[in-house]
């Protein structure tokens, strides 16, 4: 580990009065320098600070998620077509991957633990004026808001995990903290499912209050760079200049990441990867119950084992890319990716009836599908390095989010013309190319800080 001088932490951009909240924590005189106290202090605030995100994100799911239960029973109660609903989904992921891309830039030179639970307070608030509405106009404008403000939850955590923990075990430890999609996802999908027989209103309001709480939470946990505590920076990662212009960032990135052609090819898969997973979060109720005639509560937690299925794939996917290919998450996602579209395939063609086997075969999507969906921010955040990881996933992200375009309005859309079949049919499509496209990203390194680097 190594000690950064102190604008490592203050340098960047010049904030307003009413930005200031969001002004990096300054780095204060360290106070212990025993090697061993140092770990012993690292390991603390690393758990601490991998918990903390964790639950922090999983409520972001809470105020994003829980539209996909609702949808059956609005769709019914107020007579809004499946197309409208999927412009719904349309339009706030759009809005949600360029917040989630502008709000990289701002990620990686702000402070994570006030970032992350304002975005949270915004949401939830969202949520309430969304739950309070009926027509239709009012539902698009406070989720496409919703979509902006939810764009400040991921390049908080880019920036944590790029800077409490090294590149040798990031793989590792950001696939731990990626299970918080999943747990946030599944356990609002369950809950929802309850809530709705109830009221449709009730899965905006329950959640939007369970994320106002944990943002308070964040805000007495998290903590947003080791010398904010008194500890050097993480050996082998990249510190700031000490007096970094704008001009100089803005080189870096250009340098890092975008013309960087494996942050590229990567953004574009994960267009494809992201069109599964939404596909069948956002639409897995509508079309569990209505192709496979299951009751709505069934259907909640069929979502979520998808979901949790998710979890060991992410966390074996983060293993394998650190002890078998050496930090490469590319070489993953290849597999992984292939394999996502043989479930798919086989779901599709699923001729028994079972509830079983269709969560089986479900499942296992879940498995394959979180794989990547882990494993391309990880990876385009090594190759960026910790000076440019938020700005690197969030550059993948706004890809990813573009994919609501099929997912959200395209399934609505094809479903209400062409049924459930002809959709399921163009996922498999949609897995093959995003496998063209990982093959594609097999030789990339494991990541950006060295300038020469083994050619296993």
């Amino acid at each position: 580990m190594t000690n950064p001088p102190v604008s490592a932490t203050t340098s960047g951009p010049r904030w307003s009065a009413w930005l200031r909240i969001f002004q990096p924590a300054p780095a204060v005189p360290v106070t212990v320098t025993d090697p061993v106290e140092v770990q012993s202090q690292y390991r603390h605030w690393q758990r601490r600070i991998l918990l903390s995100s964790i639950i922090g994100y999983a409520a972001y799911y809470f105020v994003r998620k829980n539209l996909s239960i609702a949808m059956p029973v609005m769709e019914k109660d107020l007579g809004i077509g499946k197309s409208d609903l999927g412009l719904f989904l349309t339009l706030h992921g759009l809005l949600y991957g360029v917040s989630k891309f502008a709000n990289g830039f701002l990620g990686d030179r702000a402070n994570a633990r006030t970032f992350m639970a304002v975005g949270l307070v915004l949401s939830a608030i969202m949520n309430v004026c969304f739950g309070l509405s009926s027509a239709a106009l009012a539902f698009g404008i406070f989720w496409m808001l919703n979509g902006w403000v939810q764009g400040m939850g991921f390049p908080p955590c880019a920036r944590l995990m790029t800077h409490w923990f090294s590149p040798k075990e990031l793989a590792t430890k950001m696939s731990i903290w990626n299970t918080s999609h999943s747990i946030g996802a599944g356990l609002v999908v369950i809950l929802c499912g309850y809530l709705v027989v109830m009221n449709w209103r009730l899965c905006f309001f329950v959640p939007a209050v369970i994320a106002l709480v944990v943002a308070g939470y964040l805000l007495l946990t998290l903590r947003d760079t080791p010398p904010s505590v008194g500890l050097p920076e993480m050996e082998g990662t990249k510190v700031a200049p000490e007096k970094e212009t704008g001009d100089d960032f803005k080189s870096f990135l250009w340098q890092h990441v975008f013309t960087n052609k494996f942050i590229c090819l990567l953004a574009v898969a994960n267009f494809f990867v992201y069109t599964i997973r939404y596909a069948v979060l956002d639409w897995g109720p509508s079309l569990l119950t209505q192709a496979k005639h299951v009751e709505i509560t069934h259907a909640g937690w069929m979502v979520a084992a998808f979901e949790i299925s998710g979890v060991a794939g992410m966390l074996l996917g983060g293993w394998i890319t650190d002890r078998v290919f050496g930090g490469r998450g590319g070489r993953a996602c290849l597999i992984y990716m292939a394999l996502a579209g043989v479930a798919l395939f086989l779901f599709w063609q699923n001729p028994f009836p079972s509830m079983l086997v269709n969560t089986g075969l479900l499942c296992c999507a879940g498995f394959f599908i979180y794989g990547p969906q882990a494993l391309v921010g990880i990876t385009a955040a090594n190759l960026a390095t910790n000076r440019a990881a938020a700005t690197a996933i969030g550059f993948t992200g706004m890809f990813a989010y573009a994919s609501t375009i099929l997912s959200g309005w395209g399934l609505g859309t094809l479903v209400e013309r062409f049924g459930w079949n002809a959709a399921l049919g163009g996922l498999v499509v949609i897995a093959a190319i995003g496998t063209i496209l990982f093959a594609f990203v097999w030789p990339a390194k494991p990541h950006g800080y060295a300038v020469t680097e083994d050619r296993t």
